[in-house]
């Protein structure tokens, strides 16, 4: 259906793609992986045709149509939420407006024309094709009344599903989405897992969302080493298969029949759990193309993140008493009560991300409440990771200089023994020396976890810890969490990691807390609490 042949794309002397050629096929999901730099992004772009190959070329089936999801939320803003829609199918939008023309300028010459054209227009399905975006848009959440408001009087959140049902309209043949899944609510991603699912065309996907990885894809795309490979399954199969092969390449003593029928094995214990998933789920045809021959180590480094205790703590973590904050005189939360016990992972969540973000500053003293206190336990040491850790990163120091601020040992002080955090952040050589106010994104977040590693609390607070991170720090940083001893409070919009961390769900609203010990999928999913949530919130 779409496929790639000879691509190469060399900016200056860096080689992003060498001679790349790889075929994606319809009824297929491919999901684009490869670490930050890889050219996950470019690549989406340069099948699109919004960014040129140094050489080779791109090549879709005549016929087909390619819809890709616009990362440029203002670029319909002169428009109508449903005409914004209806332009996702280009043709069809094409001939709509060409009978709206000759209608305006109505004449016997153009009436022939016309004619053609409502053919055209009716084969292609064009007379429902109002009611069709209509009924995408509600799926997507954006209310009938906002339907003919325009794109410049929505907010960033409502514009992103607006584009996102754009790029699903008229059932393209080939769908390309570059994090579909930013700025969408747990409803509006359980919908879309769905709807790709049991999509029957092609779609290419490139996101850090693991929960969303397992749930769409047949395939997963590697970029490695200036190449892209295929492999049949999810993100999860190709995660667990990839490092078991890793382990095999390491046991020279095993025989070759031994290590195949240990990857079998593997590959049908994977299957029955899909087969046992209540999940949306992975277009149950995925575990059909399993094959071991596809299964190779991959050459990804991850991070080792180990949080350790410098003491446990006791049994009272922390108690809250009727806290409440706002903004410019806005409730973001009221009432709130909690006790945390010892080894309670609470997941921390508000329809209002200021809300999370409030509680966090305030419970770290950095804010004051509106109304409540809070206590520490006097055994507990907390370390916190806020949503924006900027204040951090101002001066010019290098990175074991500026981990250095937090050694309390003349042990921690030394050189070595810092770039021993460094390294297992994947700083390694060089890069411990690079200066703090030069850092990516994600290269600051590896940053404050060396520091918070360092610390040894036994409270960690964590506010949206996986922005700016790629899936091997996210995956390292799941695991870490999981094994943790102390007790975790933290806001994420990763599923995979509120589901497989959290052993507690708290929701923070301006009518007061919901508070359950539960999983985050039971939670959600829990009629129920789905009932008193509207409630809080209405």
């Amino acid at each position: 259906m779409l496929s790639v042949s000879n691509l190469s794309v060399q900016f200056g002397k860096r080689v992003l793609f060498d001679d790349v050629n790889v075929t994606f096929n319809g009824g297929n999901c491919y999901g684009i992986i490869g670490a930050n730099g890889a050219g996950k992004s470019t690549f989406l772009k340069i099948l699109s045709g919004k960014q040129e190959a140094t050489s080779g070329h791109v090549h879709l089936e005549p016929t087909k149509r390619m819809s890709v999801f616009e990362q440029n939320h203002n670029l319909y803003d002169a428009h109508t939420v449903l005409e914004t829609v209806l332009m996702g199918n280009k043709p069809l939008y094409a001939i709509k407006t060409e009978i709206d023309a000759l209608y305006n300028d109505y004449n016997d010459a153009n009436a022939d024309r016309i004619g053609e054209l409502q053919v055209q227009y009716e084969e292609m399905n064009g007379w429902n094709a109002e009611s069709d975006a209509a009924a995408m848009l509600s799926n997507l959440d954006i209310k009938e009344a906002l339907h003919y408001t325009d794109m410049a009087d929505l907010d960033g959140k409502q514009k992103v599903r607006v584009l996102l049902a754009q790029a699903l309209f008229g059932n393209p043949d080939v769908l390309i989405m570059d994090e579909p899944t930013n700025d969408l609510d747990y409803e509006t991603i359980a919908w879309l897992e769905t709807f790709l699912a049991n999509y029957d065309n092609c779609v290419i996907v490139v996101s850090h969302d693991r929960h969303f990885l397992d749930a769409v894809c047949t395939h997963i795309s590697d970029i490695d080493f200036n190449k892209i490979n295929h492999f049949s399954g999810n993100y999860t199969f190709w995660y667990e298969s990839s490092q078991l092969a890793a382990r095999q390449r390491a046991q020279q003593n095993k025989k070759s029949e031994e290590k195949k029928k240990e990857l079998e094995e593997f590959i049908r214990r994977f299957s029955a759990n899909v087969a046992k998933s209540k999940q949306a789920t992975s277009r149950k045809k995925m575990i059909e193309k399993l094959d071991v021959s596809d299964i190779r180590p991959s050459s990804r480094r991850y991070p080792a993140i180990i949080f350790e205790r410098e003491r446990e703590a006791g049994d009272q973590i922390l108690n809250i008493e009727k806290l409440s904050a706002d903004l410019d005189n806005e409730v973001l939360f009221d009432n709130i009560d909690l006790n945390l016990s010892k080894g309670d992972k609470v997941v921390v969540f508000s329809k209002d991300s200021r809300a999370t973000k409030a509680f966090y500053e305030i419970i770290n003293g950095k804010q004051m409440a509106k109304t409540g206190k809070y206590s520490w336990g006097i055994t507990t040491s907390q370390s916190y990771l806020p949503l924006d850790n900027s204040a951090f990163f101002s001066e010019k120091l290098t990175l074991v200089d500026w981990l250095r601020q937090w050694a309390t040992t003349e042990e921690e002080r030394e050189e070595v023994y810092i770039r021993g955090f460094l390294g297992k952040m994947i700083f390694s050589g060089e890069e411990a020396l690079k200066t703090a106010d030069v850092l990516s994104g994600g290269e600051k977040v590896r940053c404050m976890l060396s520091r918070m590693m360092m610390l040894r609390a036994n409270v960690l607070m964590l506010d949206e810890p996986t922005n700016h991170l790629d899936l091997e720090s996210i995956t390292a940083f799941n695991n870490s969490l999981k094994n943790f001893k102390g007790t975790v409070l933290f806001t994420t919009h990763d599923h995979e990691f509120a589901q497989t961390v959290a052993n507690r769900v708290v929701e923070l609203t301006p009518k007061g807390v919901i508070d359950r010990h539960t999983t985050f999928d039971e939670y959600m999913q829990d009629d129920k609490i789905k009932a008193l949530r509207e409630k809080m919130y209405s």
